[in-house]
């Protein structure tokens, strides 16, 4: 008897609907499972032997030919578990073969016949609803998360009875959804008050939160350079419900989301280490290629603390998605792509021994070492960059002096928050949402200078040889510091303090 189910395997951050074709036939007793399926989907048959005798239930004892269509793409994962065992029941005679018209279904089997939640729901999820499928059939610890995805019935279960007892009988299974103590913690427990002096790196911080322009930080060490990025995601715009959704479905990939409460409301801060490789950074690996951090920071910071310490492979892969937001990964037989619009904010230090230009401890690096560690950072990935700015150590007569207190992440997101609503109302209609995202044609259109800050800028980019690229950047920091002073034309003194902030690109080469 044949029986047809169908799940999904999961192609980068999308996911591809599947066939599950279940045939049983006369012959010697046997499984055999094509259509590509990987070691984890072949080992399935001793996970759904056991669950289905272990579930009280039975299956003939016939030749089975399970075939995984598209047969031509590579499948995995251990979520075609419930669709076998589900299309070998419609095949024993269990239940109408048609039962499963209309739904999705996918599952991992544990051996005693319960589910497992599985990684990736989301993007099953919106596929799903996309193809028009009434609702999915998935894990009871899946199902906060599934409901994420709006206009399609999510069908819960917690073991293979229950799935028999929905496709057979039409019973729905009703299981309490788990109740969480309302959470009362501070989600910004760091403020930007606590913070003393470094008022021009604040300042910095604020232009490039409220445009989403990629900062570099350098100094001497203990300067503040970690505890401004710890701070920046204090003063930017909360997440939209598109926009955490987006966020929660890569994590969803992962399997690391709270099943309890799934949606990732705060924007992502990821900082990883500077020997991180290339696949964890970037993404990629044996297999399918799996997302990054650069992935994992979409939508949020990607914090790259002591810069020139990574790897020259994985600082010069990171030219791709800072221009488009996104990072494709190529492999011989597949290539997929992950969102990576991410905000950069990196920090350095100005040597190897940190303490080139200190005003009190002196450098001990050559004048080689001095060169090959600011060589670690190409031009290209510099120009990348919208800010450079310098945060020089402060005297501890200066700081404890300083007794009066910063101003709050509060009142800078206000004003982040207001010129993010002017590029909003700007940019309406268009797929611009930043300034950091205007192209050639938009800086035309959104930022006409005057023919007397055409000549400024021009004569400015002539004396610190700047390339086009820099001369762009500075046009959208500009424009960023135009909105933050509620002002439409963008003029001489704004471009000026965006100049300020490319110094390294006469200091560092």
């Amino acid at each position: 008897m044949f029986s047809r189910i169908k799940s999904a395997t999961l192609q980068g951050i999308d996911a591809l609907i599947v066939n599950v074709e279940v045939d049983m036939s006369m012959g010697l007793p046997g499984w055999q499972i094509v259509g590509l399926p990987e070691t984890m989907i072949r080992e399935s048959k001793e996970r759904v032997t056991s669950a289905i005798r272990n579930s009280g239930l039975e299956i003939a004892s016939k030749k089975i030919t399970i075939n995984l269509a598209p047969a031509g793409i590579k499948k995995h994962g251990t979520l075609f578990d419930l669709p076998i065992a589900a299309g070998l029941l419609a095949s024993s005679g269990l239940y109408p073969a048609n039962a499963t018209h209309g739904w999705m279904v996918l599952g991992e089997l544990s051996l005693a016949g319960g589910l497992n939640p599985v990684q990736g729901v989301i993007s099953i999820v919106m596929a799903a609803r996309r193809a028009g499928f009434k609702g999915v059939i998935l894990p009871f610890h899946n199902t906060s998360e599934a409901r994420l995805v709006r206009d399609i019935d999510i069908i819960g279960v917690k073991d293979l009875t229950e799935v028999v007892g929905f496709l057979k009988d039409g019973v729905i299974p009703s299981h309490p959804p788990a109740i969480r103590p309302k959470n009362t913690t501070d989600p910004f427990p760091k403020d930007f008050s606590e913070i003393k002096g470094q008022n021009i790196a604040k300042r910095a911080m604020e232009i490039a939160a409220a445009g989403r322009h990629h900062i570099l930080m350098y100094g001497p060490p203990g300067t503040g350079k970690t505890m401004l990025a710890e701070r920046i995601t204090t003063i930017l715009p909360r997440l939209g419900y598109e926009e955490a959704l987006q966020v929660t479905r890569i994590y969803s990939l992962f399997g690391i989301l709270d099943q309890e409460a799934p949606l990732i409301e705060t924007r992502p801060f990821r900082a990883p280490h500077h020997s991180a490789s290339y696949a964890g950074l970037v993404g990629g690996g044996q297999g399918s290629p799996r997302p990054g951090e650069i992935s994992l920071a979409h939508n949020g910071i990607l914090f790259m603390d002591e810069l020139p310490e990574f790897r020259k492979d994985v600082l010069e892969s990171l030219r791709q998605p800072l221009e488009c937001g996104r990072v494709t990964i190529t492999r011989s037989k597949q290539s997929l792509t992950y969102p990576a619009n991410f905000m950069l904010v990196a920090a350095m230090n100005p040597c190897s021994c940190g303490y080139f230009g200190h005003p009190l401890r002196p450098c001990i690096c050559t004048i080689s070492q001095l060169q090959n560690y600011r060589r670690r950072i190409s031009g290209p990935l510099l120009d990348r960059l919208d800010l450079h700015v310098n945060v020089p150590p402060l005297s501890l007569d200066k700081f404890h002096a300083d007794g009066s207190s910063s101003e709050c992440s509060a009142s800078v997101r206000r004003r982040v928050m207001d010129a993010v609503a002017l590029q909003t109302k700007r940019y309406k209609g268009t797929r611009i949402g930043y300034n950091s995202e205007l192209n050639v044609r938009a800086l035309r259109e959104f930022c006409p200078l005057s023919a007397e800050a055409k000549s400024f800028i021009i004569k400015m980019a002539e004396k610190m040889s700047l390339s086009v690229r820099a001369h762009d950047r500075i046009l959208r920091v500009a424009r960023t510091i135009a909105d933050l002073n509620a002002e439409e034309p963008v003029s001489i003194a704004h471009l000026s303090e965006a100049a300020q902030f490319r110094a390294l690109d006469r200091d560092i080469r």
